[in-house]
């Protein structure tokens, strides 16, 4: 656990967030209306957000909790998990339904979520190796003052994937690199983002 000191994000900005509920149905809402969240308004975006739905329609409906990480979710005290991100984030698509299903378990779980683009002195707080990756999601005390742990932008197995394919495509193209992170969040289905919060989780409450 570390002390907040920077008070960055503070009451206003929890007050300005949304819950997954609303966050949802503002992301249907675009995805209807042709547009998207951020500065970013092209037909590229728009097709990352279509399919970022996509995904949260199918694992809001499939995604499922061990009995192991319900119990351990059950028994945390309150406190207020904050993620950062955007309508068109491909990797949000594929973890915030099960993030909302761990806090669902938990009355004393607050989930909210605020986008990146309308939060950089939030999100610059939160870089990973320098780079504004979303989602990222910080877990907080009530109060704002402590910080528990903070997971993101994806599982490592991506992360490590990412960086390798950088380095060397071997011949792959972004497209093909894309269809494979997509297989693998497919056939993973959440089981290594539930051993990485559940590490998380130990740790800072039972370490």
């Amino acid at each position: 656990m570390t002390e907040n000191l920077n008070q960055t994000i503070t009451p206003q900005i929890i007050a300005i967030s949304q819950t997954y509920t609303e966050y949802r149905e503002m992301v249907q809402t675009f995805v209807q209306e042709g547009k998207t969240t951020g500065p970013f308004q092209t037909e590229a975006y728009l097709e990352y957000t279509k399919m970022a739905n996509q995904r949260m329609n199918r694992w809001d409906k499939t995604a499922q909790v061990s009995e192991e990480m319900k119990e351990l979710v059950e028994s945390l005290p309150s406190q207020t998990w904050l993620v950062i991100t955007e309508a068109w984030c491909g990797d949000a698509g594929q973890s915030l339904p099960y993030i909302n299903k761990l806090a669902e378990l938990n009355p004393g779980i607050q989930l909210r979520i605020i986008l990146r683009d309308e939060n950089l002195e939030v999100m610059d707080r939160y870089l990973t190796n320098g780079a504004r990756s979303i989602p990222k999601l910080i877990s907080l005390s009530p109060d704002l003052e402590s910080e528990y742990f903070v997971w993101g932008p994806k599982p490592q197995f991506l992360i490590d994937k990412f960086k390798a394919f950088k380095a060397d495509p071997q011949g792959q193209t972004s497209k093909e690199y894309n269809e494979s992170v997509q297989l693998w969040y497919a056939r993973d289905k959440n089981q290594s983002l539930e051993k990485e919060l559940k590490d998380k989780i130990t740790e800072a409450f039972l370490g």
